[in-house]
C-alpha cells in the first residue's frame, strides 16, 4: 500500500533573504576596484582578507594561556552573562561617576553578538516596558 508521508514541516515556507547577507552577496558579485563594504563582518586588509585586530590577538594569546593553566575553562556562564564582565562594561558605557550606578538603577547583561544583545533588549521592552514598537 502506497501512501504520501506528510512532515510537520510541509507548511514552512522559506524566508526571504536577510538583507544584511544579500548586500555581502552582492558586495563579491561587484567588480568595481572601488567598491566599498557596507556590510556587517570582520574589518579587512587591502586584499580583502579578514584582519584580526592586534589587541584581540593578544587577548587570544592570554585566554589560550589561562586555559592552558586550568585558570579558566569553558563552562557555562550564567543567565546573565560574566558579572565582572557586565558590571566593568556598564561602567565604562556610563562612566564610574554615574548617577544611575550609584543609585542602582542601572545594571548590564552578557550577550551573545550584537545582534543578540538587540534582541535581548527588544525582547525586555516588550515584556516589562509593554512597547511592540523599538
Amino acid at each position: 500500500h502506497f501512501y504520501k508521508r506528510m512532515s510537520v514541516f510541509d507548511c514552512i515556507t522559506a524566508a526571504p533573504p536577510i538583507e544584511v547577507f544579500q548586500l555581502g552577496r552582492d558586495f563579491a558579485a561587484d567588480s568595481n576596484p572601488d567598491k566599498v563594504s557596507l556590510g556587517v563582518g570582520a574589518y579587512r586588509t587591502e586584499q580583502g582578507k579578514p584582519w584580526i585586530l592586534p589587541v584581540v590577538k593578544k587577548a587570544e594569546k592570554i585566554l589560550a594561556e589561562r586555559i592552558e593553566k586550568e585558570e579558566i575553562n569553558h563552562e557555562y556562564l550564567p543567565v546573565l552573562g560574566l558579572e565582572s564582565f557586565a558590571t566593568a562594561a556598564t561602567a565604562m558605557l556610563l562612566g564610574d561617576d554615574s548617577p544611575a550606578l550609584g543609585e542602582s538603577r542601572a545594571f548590564g547583561v552578557q550577550c551573545l553578538s550584537g545582534t543578540g544583545a538587540l534582541r535581548n533588549g527588544a525582547e525586555f521592552l516588550k515584556r516589562i516596558c509593554g512597547s511592540n514598537i523599538v
